[in-house]
């Protein structure tokens, strides 16, 4: 039965973020708002964390997971950033943006993509996913909570439990979340591709129509 924390959106309350913490660091599987929907996550070395993740999402090891990194030297330490990527990224973080880089040696082989060595990462502006990765002190490994067959993102915390409340540890509840997920720019070829256009604006890549 999962834990359920009503915590506060702008001003999170330390003795929680602790506490679930805590949680992950123990294995768990959490699930947490941010600045664009709901996301699910674990720390990034276990393995049975990542398993169950996938269960959840029924993806198969294909599935590009993403870092939630605190900052952006936090994002340098696992991914390979040129000058130019670095204002690109700059520009728009924190914010809603994933951004696919070519991954450093720090990411497990088994987390980046099977061909090209990339890794999806972002740097959040929610103030609950701040403090739990400051509490932390390494990134999260995250993916959106979409189920199966569903076209969005999940966004009430009260569905959230009654669907998840058997398979994930600790719902941290931020009220309603939006129900766009992230824009997804790959840059691990130096040009900002889009991949997946969500909440985060087009132009600081000039992307734009």
């Amino acid at each position: 039965m999962a834990q359920f924390f009503s915590i506060h959106p702008e001003t999170p309350q330390p003795r929680l973020i602790a506490q679930a913490v805590k949680i992950i660091r123990e294995g768990g599987v959490v699930v947490y708002p941010t600045d664009s929907c709901y996301a699910i996550g674990c720390q990034i070395g276990d393995k049975d964390a990542v398993e169950r993740i996938r269960r959840i999402r029924q993806v198969d090891d294909k599935h590009h997971f993403t870092l939630v990194c605190r900052d952006l030297s936090e994002l340098a330490t696992y991914a390979r950033v040129d000058n130019a990527q670095f204002r690109m990224i700059k520009a728009a973080t924190p914010g809603s943006y994933t951004f696919i880089l070519t991954a450093t040696k720090e990411v497990p082989r088994r987390l980046q993509h099977p061909k090209r060595n990339t890794i999806g990462l972002r740097v959040p502006s929610h103030p609950v996913v701040q403090a739990l990765l400051a509490e932390l002190g390494e990134p999260l490994l995250s993916s959106t909570l979409q189920l199966p067959g569903e076209e969005l993102p999940l966004n009430d915390p009260y569905e959230i439990r009654s669907l998840l409340e058997h398979q994930v540890d600790l719902i941290l509840d931020g009220g309603y979340c939006g129900m766009e997920p992230t824009t997804v720019i790959d840059l691990h070829e130096g040009e900002p591709v889009l991949v997946r256009q969500g909440c985060g604006s087009l132009k600081p890549f000039g992307l734009e129509d």
